[in-house]
């Protein structure tokens, strides 16, 4: 076992002040929201013991563990309980899960975003049940009257050995619920774990496939009205006036009104992110009032001109400026090409530009990629309730540490008196990192003085942003005798770019260079399921692919070749990743899929990519059938460390190739004088359960190092992989993105 020392986080093992007097005899309110069944309530203790902010015990040995971060679908809700229980050695059928609210002093990171859940939470989590189990040894061992190390704790229990001696959990609770936190704990060996690393079913999946109340759209309290927004319709407009004279006329309808999402000269959060500053707020007692009634508000719009805004960004304060003008995507891919030619170096190793002049041919490829929206199952939706006091809120977010400070000061209140309950997240992916629509529920709240359940509409959604941007990419390999000598890398996009100059093939080429070049634009855009990546592992891996094709090698054999180079004698020394664990997926994924044997009619595609600290390797199996592609079977191959629970690993696994099939093939959003050309699933065209792979097969690199990003990883090589398979199947490269009808 490990030592931690345990005063590094002490925080989160504060335990309750109502310790004082003896004895920790707690009613939580948060069990108010579960609904037990007859059989539950029964076996329900009679007290409860706290012993650290994640987890609390009771008389009869059953087990509360707090569930710290949203939950979006990635199965957090049910691993990072599983980090607690490893450590604490109880039985995992004994534990009931509840997420926790937002609570800083109690726990930390409550944030979903960036693939970062169990990696941020691998240490602590574990030191939270491990300091727990140590607790209850204690407390066992001053019962017993025996020396703690005689002792140890398995499944519920702790026993002294030597005299066969037994006591339960929930026997020692409230004696350890009294006992100082130790100031070291120690940690299990990964060979000891018996929880971490095998399957354990979601602990919602009963409540979802039944329909009980866990999303935020589900959420209702009584008396509460609902609200809807208006915003302009295109991005550079503003509202210039409004007559809510026909609205106002119907029933039901209790408001209509204009508002700010800032009070003025207030800075706006990180994530804060929206480019309607000022919209419109229908008030009534049903959303089918609410929706029928907005298209009575009469508006008229104007441009908006330039928009500079104060953000407030992790403690350092910054200009926002949102250009004038009404953009168009036709106008866009002007204006990228010109932005190509005045990009900036980033990185340049050897003298790539000599190599270029001495070349026998040069490989030239560029790659496009759309707006993106992410169109979320569940539409944006907030529960507020604000006065003059306190605020309150109940909704899907997916940053509401972030979010919370934002928000005092928008209702200028203390931190303390704002509080945030997290519900179960239906979709997201970036999209509900940004907590306008919680902001906009809370101003109508306190406008109507009553609370307030905001509901955006899907039309609503797709048009106010935030997308992914629209990105472009060219890529140059100098050839010099049948071998690449040099690549050049220049990336950009409106408004950020996609390019990491230090990610591979830097490091395996004797003269690389890199360079990057952006726009500006009043167009939302924001974090979308893998940022960058999710562009820039198609574009590499099909250039790469098609490198290789050029110069006469296996494409996998030519990726191994490149990585062998980045491993023993790297170029530069800053590249970003392993290329001994980037090697081990593609060797994977090759084995697995039974690469060097080629099965009649299937045409296969390879791609390899690190993101979020994780290595995904996919091959893509792709026929034709009555003339169109279909495609067959997706192999992936992973390397994210320790993995936590495989069965919901191996679901990301699946669900993320699903997701970046579709998106590569069908989505984009196109703009026109500022308005989305698209605005519901009728004209924003996803994948169809026809079109989704028939099999996803997904294979885990056995691995003793801390758990990385699983979330996020295995979108983007998909899309690589996805776009080599086609043009086997079709004999045509493709080059733009969505694949559906694009020209080479």
């Amino acid at each position: 076992m490990s030592t931690n020392k345990v005063n590094q986080g002490r925080r989160f093992f504060i335990k309750s002040s109502l310790l004082a007097g003896g004895g920790m005899m707690l009613a939580f309110p948060w069990l108010e929201s579960c609904n037990f069944s007859a059989e539950q309530i029964k076996s329900m203790p009679k007290e409860w013991f706290e012993i650290n902010g994640y987890l609390k015990i009771g008389e009869n040995g059953l087990i509360t563990i707090m569930s710290p971060n949203p939950e979006i679908g990635q199965n957090v809700k049910t691993s990072m309980p599983m980090l607690i229980a490893e450590e604490l050695n109880c039985n995992w059928n004994d534990v009931i899960v509840e997420q926790a609210p937002l609570n800083s002093n109690k726990f930390f990171h409550q944030m979903a975003g960036g693939s970062t859940s169990i990696s941020a939470a691998w240490t602590p989590l574990r030191k939270a049940g491990a300091t727990a189990r140590q607790m209850l040894i204690n407390a066992a061992a001053n019962t017993l009257e025996v020396p703690a190390d005689e002792l140890r704790a398995d499944l519920g229990f702790i026993y002294h050995d030597a005299s066969g001696r037994k006591l339960g959990f929930g026997e020692v609770a409230s004696a350890a619920a009294l006992l100082e936190v130790p100031e070291e704990v120690e940690l299990k060996p990964i060979d000891e774990f018996k929880i971490i690393g095998t399957s354990r079913k979601n602990v919602d999946s009963k409540k979802i496939v039944t329909g009980e109340s866990l999303f935020g759209i589900d959420y209702k309290e009584d008396g509460m009205l609902y609200a809807g927004v208006i915003h302009p319709p295109a991005f550079g407009m503003k509202i210039k006036s409004l007559d809510a004279t026909r609205a106002l006329a119907l029933p039901g309808i209790e408001a209509v009104f204009q508002f700010e999402n800032y009070r003025e000269g207030q800075a706006k959060g990180a994530f804060d992110i929206k480019a309607h500053q000022t919209q419109i707020a229908v008030v009534g007692r049903s959303t089918w009032e609410v929706f029928k009634a907005k298209k009575l508000v009469d508006v008229t719009y104007e441009e908006a001109g330039e928009v500079v805004n104060t953000m407030s960004f992790f403690g350092r304060t910054m200009e926002n400026k949102w250009p004038a003008g009404l953009e168009s995507t036709s106008s866009h891919k002007k204006q990228m090409e010109e932005a190509e030619k005045q990009a900036t170096v980033v990185r340049t190793d050897g003298d790539p530009d000599q190599q270029f002049k001495e070349a026998d041919e040069v490989l030239e490829r560029t790659y496009y990629a759309p707006y993106l929206a992410h169109n979320t199952l569940e539409p944006l939706n907030f529960f507020a309730e604000v006065t003059d006091e306190s605020a309150r809120f109940v909704g899907p977010i997916q940053l509401p540490e972030f979010l919370e400070p934002a928000l005092a000061e928008r209702f200028e209140l203390p931190v303390e008196k704002v509080d945030i309950m997290m519900t179960r997240i239906g979709g997201g992916f970036g999209r509900k990192l940004y907590g306008h629509f919680m902001l906009e529920a809370g101003v109508i709240s306190k406008t109507v003085g009553k609370p307030v359940k905001l509901v955006y509409t899907r039309e609503d959604d797709m048009t106010a942003g935030t997308y992914r941007p629209s990105y472009r990419v060219t890529y140059r390999a100098a050839i010099k005798e049948g071998k690449a000598t040099a690549i050049h890398i220049v990336a950009g996009g409106i408004p950020e770019s996609p390019l990491s100059a230090n990610r591979f093939p830097a490091g395996s080429f004797d003269h690389y260079k890199a360079e990057t070049w952006t726009i500006d634009s009043n167009i939302t855009t924001g974090a979308f399921r893998a940022p960058r990546s999710n562009f820039m592992a198609s574009a590499e891996q099909s250039f790469l692919d098609e490198l290789a094709e050029q110069i006469g090698r296996d494409p996998i054999e030519y990726r191994l070749e490149l990585l062998e180079r980045a491993k023993t004698n790297p170029v530069g020394e800053r590249n970003d990743y392993d290329a001994e664990r980037y090697a081990g997926v593609l060797r994977l994924v090759k084995e697995k899929s039974g690469w060097d044997s080629p099965k009649p009619g299937v045409h296969r595609g390879v791609a390899a990519y690190f993101c979020h600290q994780s290595y995904v390797a996919n091959v893509v199996d792709v026929v034709m059938k009555n003339g169109s592609p279909v495609v067959e079977k997706v192999y992936a191959a992973i390397d994210c460390g320790v993995v936590i629970n495989p069965d919901a690993a191996a679901n990301l696994a699946e669900g993320g190739s699903v997701d970046g099939i579709g998106h590569a093939m069908y989505s984009q959003i196109t703009f026109t004088e500022g308005k989305p050309d698209q605005n519901n699933f009728d004209d924003y065209r996803l994948i169809r359960h026809n079109e989704a792979p028939k099999d996803v097969e997904v294979h885990f690199v056995e691995s003793k190092v801390d758990p990385t990003g699983m979330g996020e990883p295995p979108f983007p090589p998909v899309m690589g992989a996805l776009a080599n398979a086609l043009y086997k199947a079709q004999g045509k490269r493709l080059y733009k993105q969505p694949f559906a009808g694009s020209q080479a």
